[in-house]
């Protein structure tokens, strides 16, 4: 499913330094409230759970039962336990879930690691139950904004892998043939870290983020020193990404 291996130590570096602090996800709480009107006892399929911070979030925020769907078995150990997160090996074209079982289907960051979009559509629109949505959280190239998208405005040569990933139209198109159509898209922010911060972590993000590990070295070596020379200037707020939601029915 992924492009790139998460072994043990990718699984921890993703831990460490990719999961959005719950604070700074605030806006996507309430766009995710809007378009999914949670209830208690409603179930959500989180397909490419990783290591769990949405899965957690929605139990947390809506008091839902959470399906954390992972291939990885290194991420999936990093799933925090919980009653409300039950945690299962699988993937968006194979989900070991029965039909119509489900009320809502959440993918973060995730479409681009799956091979077969149309596969996993069909598969996705087996598990829901009539009616229930799906909301995608993603960067899509042609939609990029690089002033918006943190932080990819000191590394240029990302786009050369981000180019390479479904367009708005090619997922929209991939689930149109599995017979969803397009109920919404709104771009998010979210509040991710400091400059400072980011710049004494960038070498682990490095371990766990497709996008970067794409770079050569000297590509890689030549953001890091825009990034330092920006945190000279830089003051001590917080930095804004922007990220799309798709929801589909």
């Amino acid at each position: 499913m992924a492009r790139i291996t998460y072994d043990d130590q990718t699984a921890a570096a993703f831990k460490a330094v990719r999961e959005i602090p719950r604070a700074g996800l605030g806006e996507w709480r309430e766009a995710i409230r809007r378009h999914l009107n949670p209830s208690p006892g409603m179930t959500v399929a989180d397909i490419g759970a990783g290591t769990g911070a949405f899965a957690t979030a929605f139990d947390d925020w809506f008091d839902l039962g959470v399906l954390a769907v992972e291939p990885s078995a290194s991420m999936r150990a990093q799933i925090p336990p919980r009653p409300a997160v039950q945690v299962l090996e699988g993937d968006a074209a194979a989900l070991p879930l029965p039909d119509g079982s489900v009320d809502a289907a959440w993918l973060s960051l995730v479409i681009h690691h799956i091979p077969d979009l149309e596969a996993a559509a069909r598969e996705i629109r087996r598990v829901l139950r009539p009616g229930a949505p799906v909301l995608i959280r993603q960067g899509y190239p042609d939609r990029a904004d690089a002033t918006r998208t943190f932080p990819w405005e000191f590394f240029p040569e990302a786009a050369r892998t981000t180019g390479t990933f479904p367009s708005l139209e090619q997922t929209c198109q991939a689930f149109a043939a599995a017979g969803f159509r397009r109920e919404a898209l709104e771009s998010v922010p979210e509040k991710l870290t400091t400059l400072a911060d980011f710049l004494a972590q960038v070498d682990v993000y490095r371990r766990s983020d497709t996008i970067i590990r794409g770079l050569t070295e000297e590509e890689f070596l030549r953001g890091k020193e825009r990034l330092r020379r920006a945190v000279q200037d830089a003051g001590p707020e917080t930095r804004t990404n922007w990220l799309d939601l798709l929801v589909l029915r």
